[in-house]
C-alpha cells in the first residue's frame, strides 16, 4: 500500500506498556478461570434504567436524523449546568461543545490549544491516552511526575523547571486516574499562577469530579482562570454510561465557537436519541448519588481490608474509582508484582508504571467489583504478599 502519514503512524508507539497484565487476565477468565479482574475501570453495573428507557422513548420518537454540530440545545443547557456544579462558575450552553466521550473532549482540546512543533507539560501519574494525544497534533509534551510521598499532588516547582519557550498548556486529571488523588485548592492556586505568569492554556480533567473523597476544585474557578482553561468532562463515570460515548468540554466562548468547526469535519454531529437520554440523565442527575455512594463504599471496605498489610501502603486514593498502593518495599518492579499475583492468586490488577515513572512501585486496583469480591483479592493480596516476602528472604 502506499506510505501512510507520519501523523496516523505515530500515534502510538510500539513498545510495552503494562496493559500486558490486563490482557492476559481478561483472557484467562474468558477461558473459564477463576480470575478477580481489578484492572480496568468499567461499571460492573448497567447504566441507570432511568436513562435507558429515556433512550428507548427518544429512538421510538422517530429522534434519528442529523443533530447540530455543538449539540441539541437541551442537551448543551443541561452541560452547561453540570459544567456550573463541577467548576463553580456559572456556565452558558454557549460556553460547552458535546463530543462523542471524554477522549473526544480530549483531542478537541489538544487540538485547540496546540500547533505541530508546540510543547506541552503531562502532570504524571496520568491516564494512558494522555501521551498519545500530543503525538496525534504534532506537539512534545514533558511528563512532570507527582512524589508518591506527597500524595501524588502536583508541584510547581517542579512544573517550572519543565517550562520551555514553545510551552502553551498544562494537563491536569483531578481526580486523577490512576491514583485517586484529588488536588487541593492549594497546588491548584500555585499552577493557576504558572499559567497566568506565562500565558498559558490548561487543560482540566474532571470526568470524576463526582467520585472525589474531599472537596473538589476545579482550577477554572481560580481567578484569572476561566479565560484560560477548558475542562474535559463526560458522562462515563458519573453516570454509569461508558459504553454510551457522551462527553462535553467546557471552555471560553470563543474557543467553543472554533470548536464547532473540529466537529464539522470529525464528528458531524452526534445521534439524537443518545443526546436526548444523556440530556435527561443530566437534568435528572439519573444515578449519579447512587454510584458515588457505592464507590465511596467500595473504597472504604478495600482500604479497610488492607489496613496494616506489612509494607504494603496507600498512595493517593481519595477519589475516583480506584485505590493505588505502594508494593515496592515487597517487590521493586510493579508489573513482575501483577505478573506474579495474577499467576499464583488469580487477581488481575495494574502495574503503576503503566501509568508514568511516578507511580512505578505501585499496583492501582479498580473498585469496579462489588464488595465481597473486592475483599476476597484483599485476601488474596494479603496471602501474596505475606509469601512473596517469605520465598524473596
Amino acid at each position: 500500500m502506499p506510505r501512510p502519514s507520519s501523523r496516523i503512524s505515530g500515534i502510538v508507539p510500539s513498545g510495552k506498556d503494562g496493559w500486558e497484565v490486563h490482557f492476559a487476565a481478561w483472557t484467562r477468565k474468558e477461558a473459564g478461570e477463576d480470575i478477580i479482574m481489578l484492572s480496568v475501570g468499567d461499571h460492573d453495573f448497567d447504566t441507570p434504567s432511568q436513562t435507558i428507557e429515556a433512550c428507548v422513548t427518544a429512538v421510538r420518537g422517530s429522534n434519528h436524523h442529523y443533530t447540530p454540530l455543538p449539540g441539541l440545545p437541551r442537551l448543551r443547557l443541561a452541560m452547561a449546568a453540570a459544567s456550573s456544579a463541577c467548576t463553580g462558575v456559572e456556565t452558558t450552553p454557549d460556553q460547552v461543545i458535546a463530543t462523542p466521550g471524554g477522549q473526544a473532549a480530549l483531542y478537541a482540546a489538544v487540538q485547540a490549544v496546540l500547533d505541530q512543533g508546540d510543547h506541552a507539560i503531562v502532570v504524571a501519574p496520568y491516564y494512558a491516552t494522555y501521551p498519545n494525544t500530543f503525538s496525534a497534533a504534532g506537539a512534545s509534551f514533558t511528563v512532570v511526575e507527582t512524589p508518591a510521598d506527597d500524595g501524588f499532588q502536583p508541584r510547581a516547582d517542579m512544573i517550572r523547571a519543565a517550562l520551555k519557550p514553545n510551552t502553551r498548556a498544562i494537563l491536569i486529571n483531578t481526580p486523577n486516574n490512576p491514583t485517586g488523588a484529588v488536588y487541593s485548592r492549594e497546588r491548584l492556586e500555585q499552577l493557576a499562577e504558572i499559567c497566568r505568569e506565562h500565558d498559558l492554556w490548561l487543560l482540566s480533567d474532571e470526568v470524576y469530579w463526582t467520585l472525589g473523597g474531599g472537596e473538589h476544585v476545579s482550577p477554572r474557578s481560580l481567578p484569572g482562570m476561566a479565560e484560560r482553561t477548558l475542562v474535559i468532562n463526560s458522562m462515563s463515570k458519573s453516570h454509569g454510561m461508558t459504553g454510551w460515548r457522551m462527553g462535553w468540554l467546557t471552555g471560553p466562548q470563543d474557543m467553543i465557537t472554533l470548536l464547532i468547526n473540529l466537529n464539522l469535519v470529525t464528528t458531524y454531529g452526534l445521534p439524537a436519541f443518545i443526546s436526548i437520554a444523556c440530556a435527561e440523565a443530566l437534568e435528572n442527575r439519573y444515578g449519579v448519588k447512587e454510584i458515588a455512594g457505592r464507590y465511596a463504599a467500595r473504597r472504604t471496605v478495600l482500604l479497610d481490608a488492607v489496613r496494616g498489610m506489612n509494607n504494603v501502603s496507600v498512595r493517593g486514593s481519595e477519589g475516583g474509582m480506584y485505590v493505588m498502593l505502594d508494593i515496592s518495599d515487597v517487590e521493586p518492579d510493579d508489573e513482575k508484582f501483577a505478573w506474579a499475583l495474577l499467576d499464583q492468586e488469580k487477581v488481575g490488577v495494574m502495574p503503576g508504571s503503566s501509568f508514568g515513572e511516578a507511580a512505578a512501585g505501585h499496583i492501582r486496583i479498580s473498585l469496579c467489583q462489588p464488595e465481597a469480591v473486592l475483599q476476597e483479592a484483599a485476601a488474596r493480596l494479603r496471602r501474596f504478599a505475606s509469601a512473596y516476602r517469605r520465598e524473596a528472604a
